[in-house]
């Protein structure tokens, strides 16, 4: 930042305010009931409402200390009182061609701490607020000389904190490869984790922990998931054979890392049981990693903590801080592994560190087996167990956490969890009646499938095209929201109930900024999967000489992360098509619209 803080705090405030306002601002006609305004403002998270009048033009402001403190005077009549006869009026405003110090001049003036940004026509595009300003006069005033906006300290702070938070998890397979004297193995994860921490460090002192938009937030995400694939790379480097080129080593450890840190889980070894009992740990133990660390970074970073108050109805009654918050994942997490290990060795009397690998790969729904003939011979009592497991990683986080806690589930978060459930039970049914194979067989798949673990006993290239079609079906769905499942996940499909009024000129102009917005990302969503695996299996299809049908289905399983796979990708796949198909799991990972995100700013 500049050694000159007049100089510097003079020439942020010449900036013009639509740099630095928040565009998601909820607009509410003002004969809106109270009621219906106080579930908009829960829903669109935010604080303040803009109310308007027929013609769309704002005329008044209402906060949610209004509604609780002006509505609690006229209780008996709270259905019938509208926004009008407790908005703030007339509305003080700025228009988008002002600066931030005309800004702060009209605030103190008015002695407010928020103005609307007004465009030339009269519309509200924004919201800046006083601390917002306040915020970039402080950066602005920072002598250390570090050439960094505040973007992108945010996002290298809460990106080392993450990678620090990965790094120290991976002491626990590093300790498993050290007690069970697996030298090679133990010094390529103990080296992962030294430069996990080290950049993790190293981020830290150059960034800061804040609050950040869906830009950045999108950036820190994929940053996160690509920086872990890539260091994760270096155990690999150590088992691989060494008999391969460099460029052929590396594209088999970072599609395998990407598999594992993503949750992909579609595996390049024909015969994982040749490997040390301490690296397949490690191989199941990076799902786990992987799974958590995404759960953590959805939460702190597209909501922040700032904002997780507007979570309550999802989660406890109560604002969760980020140190309750990694704890909650860990611990719950934890005590699942544990049960569905313990039960797994009770009723298979299997090896118990395969048991504990598998339930890491199940319940993080990554997919990687300890051993290629783990599935074969399980009674029914292990189906069912692995079954459920998968089915705990598909169901939201904030699910587990009020299920522990104890908790009544929200009526929104009670819906989707019965909506997936609804799914699931029906594509089994149709399933069984499809692909001919017994009812556990078919249950498995399906929910392998629905929750994209990928966990599967066969290659799958034998089954039917109506078989097929099913899966791929399940595998784009994915799961629910805050999960480790992949997938365009089942809150979004609530969201297609809206693509008409975004398809009527009347109907979009009277929808709330934000409901356009995560209608017009799940529709982006939706159209990118197919399109994208289509591409991608059209490429296997000519490179590996198999049929467009298995083909697709292998690029469906890499692009939703959802693991299933027809035996198409392997050690002989070209290099190249494995980075790129590495890249692909991130983005799967990522939704794909986190990138259109980063690339597309004013969607975001």
């Amino acid at each position: 930042m500049s050694t000159n803080p007049e100089r510097a705090v003079s020439y942020v405030l010449s900036k013009y305010v639509t740099n630095y306002m928040d565009k998601d601002v909820l607009l509410l006609g003002q004969h809106t009931q109270t009621r219906e305004a106080a579930r908009m403002l829960r829903h669109y998270e935010t604080d303040d409402i803009i109310v308007t009048d027929e013609n769309n033009l704002p005329v008044g402001i209402v906060t949610d200390e209004d509604i609780l403190s002006k509505v609690s005077d006229v209780t008996v009549y709270a259905e019938d009182t509208t926004l009008k006869d407790i908005m703030s009026t007339p509305l003080i405003t700025i228009n988008e061609k002002s600066t931030l110090q005309d800004a702060l001049h009209k605030m103190r003036d008015n002695n407010i701490r928020k103005l609307p940004v007004l465009s030339k026509k009269n519309q509200v595009i924004g919201m800046i607020f006083q601390s917002v300003i306040a915020n970039v006069i402080r950066d602005a005033t920072a002598t250390a000389p570090r050439l960094l906006s505040p973007p992108v300290k945010a996002v290298l702070g809460n990106l080392g904190f993450v990678l620090q938070f990965a790094g120290v998890l991976l002491l626990v397979p590093a300790i498993v490869a050290t007690l069970l004297e697996d030298t090679t193995t133990a010094t390529g994860i103990y080296l992962t984790t030294v430069l996990l921490l080290v950049t993790g460090f190293f981020l830290n002192s150059y960034g800061e922990k804040s609050s950040l938009n869906l830009q950045q937030a999108s950036i820190l995400v994929f940053s996160s998931l690509f920086l872990l694939s890539l260091f994760g790379t270096v155990p690999y480097l150590y088992v691989l054979p060494s008999n391969e080129s460099n460029i052929e080593m590396f594209s088999n450890a970072f599609f395998s890392s990407a598999a594992g840190f993503t949750t992909g889980g579609i595996s390049l070894f024909d015969e994982p049981e040749k490997l040390s009992q301490s690296f397949t740990f490690f191989r199941s133990y990076t799902q786990l990693v992987g799974g958590m660390s995404f759960i953590y970074l959805v939460i702190t970073a597209f909501y922040p903590e700032s904002k997780l108050q507007s979570m309550r109805g999802f989660i406890s009654g109560r604002t969760l801080h980020m140190k309750e918050l990694f704890l909650t994942i860990t611990v719950i997490f934890s005590i699942y592994i544990v049960i569905v290990a313990s039960l797994l060795y009770v009723f298979g009397e299997g090896n118990i560190i395969d048991n504990f690998s598998l339930a890491m790969s199940t319940l993080a729904t990554g997919g990687f087996l300890p051993t290629s003939t783990i599935l074969d011979g399980m009674v029914w009592q292990e189906h069912l167990i692995l079954m459920g497991a998968m089915i705990l990683g598909a169901l939201p986080f904030t699910f587990h956490y009020a299920f522990v806690r104890k908790k009544f589930l929200s009526p929104k978060l009670g819906k989707e969890v019965l909506v997936y459930f609804a799914i699931l039970g029906s594509a089994i049914i149709l399933f069984m009646g499809i692909s001919e194979l017994d009812p556990i067989q078919s249950a498995f798949y399906s929910i392998s499938a629905s929750t994209t673990a990928g966990l599967q006993q066969n290659s799958l290239e034998g089954l039917n095209s109506g078989a097929h079609t099913i899966l791929i079906i399940l595998m784009f769905i994915g799961g629910c929201g805050f999960s480790t499942a992949g997938g365009l996940k089942i809150f979004r499909l609530f969201h297609l109930k809206d693509v008409r009024s975004l398809l009527n000129k009347v109907k979009r102009a009277e929808m709330p900024h934000q409901a356009k917005k995560e209608v017009t990302s799940t529709l982006i969503i939706l159209a990118l999967f197919p399109i994208i695996s289509a591409i991608a299996g059209a490429h296997l299809a000519a490179i590996e000489d198999v049929s467009f049908e298995n083909a697709f289905f292998e690029a469906a399983g890499v692009i939703t992360t959802g693991g299933l796979s027809a035996g198409v990708i392997d050690f002989d796949t070209d290099p190249a098509t494995k980075i790129v198909l590495g890249f692909l799991m991130i983005f799967g990972r990522l939704e794909i619209i986190a990138i259109i995100y980063i690339f597309v700013p004013k969607l975001s």
